[in-house]
């Protein structure tokens, strides 16, 4: 059994013009934000389904899109808005509000399961942190026993050597931590072509 462990999902609201900027040269602004709606939706089924302990929808710009609400309603997941400041300090918030251990992930990961997230909610069991990479040299998940404030500053957001950094924080902090296997996210347009080779095609339906 594993102890309870909250999760926090940041995510953007799925506005045209707002959402997966990257990807509107293949969908459209329009179709970039369906796909952000389908990717919060999966990943708020997949947290709450783990049933690990309370998920934490983090929304920005705010919290007011009926996306969020309709979440709120259907899962009953918390709202909460992302603050001011880079990715550091949104992640640093989420993780100082859940008061306890907390996975903390994107929306962009479609490849991201319960049994990801169980394995990463049993690890922090016995490590201070830990870690799912992102093939793209970032990360999709990181668990934390509890927070860790220069953790998340200063760091060079939305690069390739966002992992590497990363590990050598964690060596600076003396922090114990694992790494869990690879993932993947979507970002660009070629993430696109394998959403349908990974039999995930159904969140580019366009219905």
């Amino acid at each position: 059994m594993v102890d309870r462990v909250a999760i926090a999902i940041l995510a953007k609201a799925p506005v045209a013009g707002l959402a997966k900027t990257r990807l509107i040269p293949a969908l459209g602004a329009d179709g970039a934000a369906a796909l952000q709606e389908r990717l919060i939706r999966r990943t708020v089924e997949t947290a709450t389904g783990a049933a690990l302990g309370r998920v934490t929808l983090w929304a920005t710009p705010d919290d007011t899109h009926p996306l969020f609400r309709a979440m709120q309603a259907r899962y009953g997941v918390g709202l909460g808005v992302q603050p001011d400041g880079d990715l550091g300090a949104r992640m640093q918030e989420a993780a100082i509000a859940a008061n306890g251990p907390v996975l903390i992930v994107g929306a962009d990961c479609p490849a991201l399961s319960a049994d990801h997230l169980h394995h990463a909610a049993a690890t922090l069991r016995n490590y201070d942190v830990v870690v799912i990479p992102a093939e793209d040299g970032g990360y999709v998940l990181i668990g934390l026993a509890q927070p860790h404030p220069t953790l998340f500053a200063d760091m060079e957001w939305s690069t390739a050597t966002v992992m590497e950094q990363t590990r050598q924080r964690l060596r600076s902090l003396t922090l114990l931590w694992r790494e869990l296997p690879t993932l993947w996210d979507v970002d660009t347009p070629e993430d696109l072509e394998r959403l349908k080779r990974e039999g995930l095609g159904e969140l580019l339906d366009s219905r």
